[in-house]
């Protein structure tokens, strides 16, 4: 029976996903939830399974084809008698000895002929190999002919380069800058092709502005050190420095609304609900889980929420619709031994908060008695907000509520 593989849903808001990589060709047997392909949305690529067992038949999309959801893209035969590999058939008539079969064995060249177009057909070329190919009039036949270096097989500029060079070619300056000055293009990947859209999106939109304060973060070091082991030890998991900030951010975003909000055209959209966007680094790129009605939530709450996000988001677990909705946004480049940063906004947020490292220094201590120094664990924060609807004094403000919530909180009512 053949079975119909078509575009999964991949959240309630996606209506399309291109066709990133098949990892099976049309021969190849496939078990029942192997991954048959790498589709991307505006959102995040996902590995999808293989609905049934057999013997993919027919692929009806290429890479970087963009199809609706709920459009066939690959047809599998589940009956294993039935499976289409033309070798089997070949092998029942290779032992047949009588002479009157002999005048057939012209039949296999015939059959050998045709594979090199096909094979051709089912190759994908990036748009900078097609140009260079195009314009050294590389016809089809020997571009297929090109072994390839890149993921899969893949014919890279620097393959078809080298192609040009050995055939004495002298390939246009204006198509290969790089490798004149020693290096090599590279197509973007989708992911990273999302987020240049996305981030070029947000810069031509925001007016931006940052503004920076230093926190004193020795109370929650202090608190993070003695509590760890017992809240590893019922918990399963570390007891990080986010949750502490998620929540300082929530409460602040509950005293200054306008921060919560995002524009539309001139129209000012109030968010009913807090939504924290958290940034979490993949290896392809960037994405942003967000905690729904944080508001809602207590300490413990997030401490979860905050874990289960970022590891389900690193194992590329988390689906489409998790990471969007966001109504403020937190990225924390301090994991990578940062001190301050100055991140874009995402869109349709009006405000982001960078997190910087924590690091011990000198501070002046100002009391009663007089001034003395101290060594105190201190952390940068950076607010960029939009200044077409974030005045300075707004910006000063919200900044100064985070500080604040952080420096002051009770620690010892969070459990």
């Amino acid at each position: 029976m053949i079975v119909d593989v078509v575009m999964p849903k991949m959240g309630e808001s996606i209506t399309e996903g291109t066709i990133l990589e098949w990892r099976k060709e049309p021969g190849d047997i496939v078990a029942l939830d192997e991954i048959l392909l790498e589709i991307g949305t505006d959102k995040v690529d996902s590995e999808i399974p293989s609905p049934t067992a057999g013997t993919v038949v027919e692929l009806l999309a290429k890479p970087n084809d963009v199809l609706e959801v709920g459009a066939i893209i690959a047809r599998i035969e589940t009956d294993a008698d039935a499976a289409i590999p033309v070798e089997p058939a070949e092998k029942e008539s290779a032992p047949d000895p009588e002479p009157i079969r002999k005048p057939e064995l012209p039949k296999p060249t015939a059959i050998e002929s045709p594979p090199p177009p096909a094979s051709a057909e089912k190759k994908f070329y990036t748009p900078v190999v097609k140009k260079i190919a195009k314009e050294n009039s590389i016809s089809d036949a020997k571009l297929s002919g090109i072994t390839g270096s890149g993921k899969n097989g893949r014919i890279t500029k620097k393959d078809i380069l080298a192609y040009l060079s050995g055939r004495g070619a002298v390939p246009d300056i204006a198509s290969a800058p790089a490798p004149l000055i020693g290096g090599e293009i590279e197509e973007m990947d989708h992911m990273r092709k999302l987020i240049a859209d996305h981030m070029r999106h947000s810069l031509d939109t925001a007016a931006h502005v940052y503004v920076m304060t230093e926190v004193d973060m020795t109370s929650i070091v202090d608190f993070t050190e003695s509590e760890g082991n017992a809240f590893f030890a019922r918990e399963g998991f570390k007891l990080t420095y986010t949750p502490f900030i998620a929540l300082a951010v929530t409460r602040a975003l509950q005293m200054i609304p306008d921060m919560n909000s995002s524009l539309d055209g001139t129209s000012i959209v109030r968010n009913k609900n807090i939504n924290i966007g958290l940034a979490v680094a993949v290896d392809q790129g960037l994405l942003v889980p967000v905690i729904q009605r944080s508001e809602e939530l207590n300490f413990l709450g997030l401490c979860r929420k905050v874990r289960d996000l970022a590891v389900r988001t690193r194992d590329k677990q988390i689906s489409p619709d998790e990471l969007q909705g966001s109504t403020f946004t937190i990225t924390n480049f301090g994991v990578f031994n940062v001190t301050m940063g100055t991140p874009i906004i995402n869109q349709p947020n009006v405000g982001i908060m960078g997190i910087g490292t924590v690091r011990k220094r000198p501070v002046v201590l100002e009391s009663e008695s007089g001034d003395s120094i101290g060594i105190r664990s201190i952390m940068m924060l950076s607010l960029g907000f939009d200044h077409r609807l974030i005045d300075g004094a707004g910006g000063a403000r919200f900044i100064e509520a985070v500080q604040s919530n952080i420096e002051n909180m009770e620690l010892d009512k969070l459990f």
